[in-house]
């Protein structure tokens, strides 16, 4: 296939067997860790945790992330489309709260043939960078009940240094908006369990207060209280390959204080808030294939 899924809109040739395009990823699946997830919004993980499908590739390839040998490196194990449509029921069978799809952009064809035309006893959630492109998301129309995506920038020099996407924010404001226009507001069972609607995540990157800042005020002029859900992170954990001197040291106590007090006089009123202790690689999954 020639991929434009995403706003690289690269053109690269990727089949089956063959990687190509800045995902470095063919076009059929690789995963490298199907799992009960724990450690996502407690409204997404329930009494067993999420059913997560990690997915190796990225189009955003960002310099800090946490999960570099899936994003940067590709590790993961190729697998058919049935082989993926039976991890989701094997998923289920455990009792995961939902289907979450973790990076799955460069994988969309071949995700919605698993999804197929079946009635998913849970919820799927689309878990992405927010590097999307809006074409993309009207695939999912109807096949996806809740969108995860990040919203990393605000401010393109962030995202040109960081991630090379100068134009992160048009498009993923752009992205969130079509999510939002398909799933409407975010609606919650009797249990607390997320059932359909949009949960945007920000990241808050040391020394980057500015940005975080700027991502605030779009969501809180974009939508009304009872609208979408915000998850304000504060697990940032500093990795290798990160070139820039603020991202080699987690997050401040005074920082995340400042953030945090800026989204309180926001007026976002629905969502989540992590504590510091957070950023620790303790919560990063193992990937070594286990569930694939």
């Amino acid at each position: 296939m020639i991929c434009n899924l995403c706003p690289r809109r690269c053109g690269a040739e990727r089949l089956p067997d063959r990687a190509g395009g800045v995902c470095a990823m063919p076009s059929l699946p690789v995963a490298a860790r199907a799992m009960l997830h724990q450690w996502e919004e407690p409204c997404l993980v329930g009494e067993h945790g999420a059913g997560a499908v990690f997915f190796s590739g990225c189009n955003l390839r960002c310099c800090f992330c946490q999960n570099g040998v899936l994003s940067r490196e590709g590790f993961g194990k190729p697998i058919t489309v049935e082989r993926l449509r039976q991890i989701f029921h094997e998923l289920i069978d455990q009792g995961a709260a939902c289907l979450d799809l973790v990076t799955p952009t460069q994988f969309t064809p071949a995700i919605l043939e698993a999804l197929g035309n079946e009635k998913w006893p849970v919820p799927v959630v689309w878990n992405c960078g927010g590097y999307e492109k809006a074409e993309t998301i009207r695939l999912l129309d109807g096949k996806v009940q809740v969108y995860l995506p990040d919203f990393k920038y605000a401010l393109a020099d962030a995202a040109r240094r960081c991630s090379g996407a100068a134009d992160y924010f048009e498009r993923a404001t752009e992205a969130i908006l079509e999510m939002y226009r398909q799933v409407g507001p975010y609606c919650l069972d009797a249990a607390g369990m997320l059932q359909s609607g949009v949960l945007i995540r920000h990241l808050v990157l040391p020394g980057n207060l500015e940005n975080t800042r700027r991502v605030i005020d779009w969501v809180a002029r974009q939508f009304a209280p009872g609208e979408i859900l915000f998850s304000l992170m504060s697990q940032y954990t500093p990795c290798a390959q990160t070139p820039f001197v603020e991202l080699q040291r987690t997050l401040t106590a005074k920082e995340y204080e400042q953030v945090s007090q800026y989204l309180f006089d926001s007026g976002i009123e629905d969502g989540f808030m992590q504590e510091l202790d957070s950023a620790t690689p303790e919560f990063i999954p193992a990937f070594d294939l286990t569930g694939v």
